[in-house]
């Protein structure tokens, strides 16, 4: 007998599938973003750092709603992807993707950050006297001293983005096979008869997905800085 059924399977799976997506996309522009609020001094900084951690601040619902309008097929967004590249977001898994990693994206960036500036800058420095250039001090020094938080920063956002519940049914509904993820398929269950049981055995793949999660990152921080410390 299965723990789980077709249904519950394949939540589980568009959530990994949403939440690998949304982590993986969203990296490089999670970094670039860290760089720059770590070690940038340009006008508007404080205004991007507000603009990164909004999604924190406001309810999930209305990062929904922003979403839509944006990125709907009427949105400004939406019918330039749609009519162009033929790209549809709303109500699609893309749409789920976006979602869960614009609510992700303040808890990458701020593990990222804070590994950043943790770093001594005089490292930095003394690479490049030595005629290294900016991309190679970044590859060489900066991204192997970092890498425990980018790490962390990555793991912390696939987590978010696997249990993104309020965004993502605004923007993309709850729509089985489709758009219905492990928090919305909870949901689902909990509103009919004798659904209960399904949403209990969701509820505990959830828990065990971010539990080994979490002891992977930690696995893989450790691993890194052994290597860097050269034990």
């Amino acid at each position: 007998m299965e723990f789980l059924g077709p249904e519950e399977w394949q939540a589980v799976a568009l959530s990994l599938k949403v939440a690998f997506w949304a982590t993986l996309t969203s990296l490089p522009f999670g970094l670039g973003v860290a760089m720059l609020l770590a070690r940038g001094r340009f006008p508007g900084r404080h205004l991007l750092n507000g603009l990164v951690h909004l999604p924190l601040i406001l309810p999930p619902v209305v990062t929904g709603y922003l979403l839509l309008m944006t990125f709907g097929r009427r949105g400004p967004a939406g019918a330039v992807l749609e009519q162009w590249f033929g790209i549809v977001l709303a109500f699609r898994w893309t749409g789920a993707a976006l979602a869960a990693a614009i609510m992700a994206f303040p808890l990458m960036v701020r593990a990222m950050r804070l590994a950043i500036e943790a770093v001594d800058p005089k490292l930095e420095q003394a690479a490049a006297t030595l005629g290294a250039s900016r991309g190679r001090v970044f590859l060489t020094v900066t991204l192997p001293l970092i890498l425990p938080g980018v790490i962390a920063g990555a793991v912390l956002a696939f987590a978010k983005a696997m249990g993104e519940f309020g965004a993502t049914i605004t923007f993309v509904s709850n729509i089985p096979g489709q758009t219905r993820t492990v928090p919305s398929a909870i949901y689902a269950f909990l509103q009919v008869p004798g659904g209960e049981d399904a949403a209990v055995r969701l509820v505990v793949v959830s828990v065990a997905i971010a539990m080994l999660a979490l002891l992977l990152s930690e696995w893989l921080a450790r691993r890194v800085a052994r290597k860097i410390a050269g034990r």
